[in-house]
């Protein structure tokens, strides 16, 4: 019988079975690179180059007439459709920063959207 607890791996300590080989506390090796994907190493060598304050204004400034366009004529046709695209072009410029004619096309897209929405039973 002790021939055969030998050969499963196990030990006997005060009536108990223990395993000799789990968890194995002795071995603390790394296998990540054997499990991982390979990775690519390659230095690219383009030219970065660095945005401008003005051109971030001037486009901020392009699209927040873009928004405000676009939100003026959502009140006149096409509601549901040119309204969200107004506020989003005007959010966009507002990021960008052009503050008032972002928060205009933000608000005219939103005006328009929100009235095709309350007089739209009125209409039919």
């Amino acid at each position: 019988m002790d021939q055969k607890r030998r050969n499963t791996g196990m030990k006997v300590i005060e009536g108990k079975r223990h395993r000799v080989d789990f968890p194995r506390k002795d071995h603390r090796e790394e296998f990540s690179a054997e499990v991982a994907s390979p990775v690519q190493t390659y230095e690219r060598k383009e030219e970065v180059r660095e945005a401008s304050p003005e051109a971030d204004l001037s486009t901020g400034r392009t699209v927040g007439y873009v928004g405000l366009v676009l939100g003026i004529i959502s009140l006149f046709m096409w509601s549901v459709i040119l309204g969200p695209i107004a506020a989003v072009v005007g959010y966009y410029a507002y990021n960008k920063g052009s503050r008032t004619m972002g928060a205009w096309g933000i608000g005219l897209g939103v005006l328009a959207t929100l009235s095709y929405f309350i007089l739209i039973p009125f209409a039919r």
